[in-house]
């Protein structure tokens, strides 16, 4: 009965141990709160470590530091350029311009430019007064070595005339820039070029010279060529409508009659459209030669009017991004002058 007694009183009330647990367990939990958070504070300073590292890491490979960068002013020289430097590790090219822009007349440097050539080890350009804001960079990047391609080159003025022996810096606008569209000129930028690149980057300087002897070759094999096929002529007679040709002219003894003097990214007023129809009647020259940048309606109206054959020489300012798109576009020439001039 006693017995019996007691569990009576104990009815109800909580076993004893289950108070006892209570505190043990509320002990055990703060105990195993606090631990999860110093794992994860420990966790979090892992984290940071890790990401900093990551950060830097990819940075490095991204930017590609160690890499000897070579801007371009436009295409031509772009083209030249990855010739010399194809397959050379390391060594990166950009062209500044990009490849649609054509000749740098009235380019005008911004922002994106300029950044980019901070980040330039150098600069190649073809000099001859194209690139006609290289006053502000000279300004703003006094240290930025500068390859002028057309060095050494005997320039012409708009009339023709030779400027050989004489010193031509950036701010001189009276001779042709367009050196380039002469190949045997070309050949001759390319050598200067490489050797700049040479001098700039003495670890790579072996490998640039034999990649722009390589290059040299194929430009001088194809001016052979074209020389054995445009010589014997019967009339070297042509009108052109950029002054983007004279050094061409000048390499296979044609005879520019009369230029245009039309920009190929503008459009000709009904005026002028009209001036260069009576030009041509003028001349008595059955081969008028556009560019592939001029406006072809243009040429057509001109054409049909004047009776003369239109025809486009590619001075090769545009093009796919390709090692051979300037031989391509010469070769096209050629292939060219060839129908017009042995009619």
């Amino acid at each position: 009965m006693e017995r019996l007694k007691r569990l009576k009183e104990q009815k109800g009330k909580p076993p004893m141990r289950w108070g006892r647990g209570d505190e043990n367990l509320n002990k055990k939990r703060n105990w195993i709160s606090a631990g999860k958070g110093w794992i994860a504070c420990i966790l979090s300073v892992i984290l940071v470590l890790t990401a900093v590292s990551g950060c830097s890491f990819r940075n490095t490979a991204g930017e590609k530091e160690d890499s000897f960068r070579i801007v371009t002013s436009f295409y031509p020289m772009y083209i030249m350029t990855i010739n010399i430097t194809n397959g050379i590790d390391g060594v990166q090219v950009d062209n500044m311009a990009g490849q649609q822009t054509g000749c740098l007349h009235d380019y005008q440097l911004q922002s994106k430019d300029m950044q980019n050539l901070q980040k330039a080890d150098v600069f190649v350009i073809n000099g001859a007064g194209m690139e006609s804001f290289m006053e502000k960079v000279f300004q703003q990047l006094p240290d930025l070595p500068v390859i002028t391609a057309s060095d050494g080159i005997p320039l012409l003025c708009a009339e023709g005339h030779s400027h050989e022996g004489e010193e031509h810096g950036h701010e001189e606008e009276e001779v042709n820039p367009h050196v380039w569209v002469s190949i045997t000129n070309a050949a001759k930028e390319v050598e200067t070029i490489a050797q700049g690149l040479a001098e700039a980057d003495p670890e790579h300087a072996e490998a640039y010279l034999k990649n722009a002897e390589i290059y040299r070759g194929k430009l001088l094999s194809l001016a052979e060529e074209m020389h054995a096929v445009l010589d014997t002529a019967p009339d070297k007679r042509i009108i052109t409508f950029h002054e983007a040709f004279p050094y061409f002219a000048q390499e296979f003894d044609l005879e520019i009659v009369k230029v245009i003097n039309r920009e190929p990214d503008s459009q000709p007023s009904a005026k002028e459209l009209a001036d260069t129809i009576r030009q041509i009647r003028e001349t008595d020259v059955k081969a008028v030669f556009a560019e592939p940048q001029y406006s072809e309606s243009a040429a057509d109206i001109v054409a049909a009017e004047s009776g003369a054959n239109m025809y486009f020489l590619d001075p090769a300012t545009t093009g796919e991004n390709d090692p051979d798109a300037y031989l391509r576009a010469m070769r096209k020439n050629m292939e060219v002058l060839k129908e017009a001039l042995f009619q």
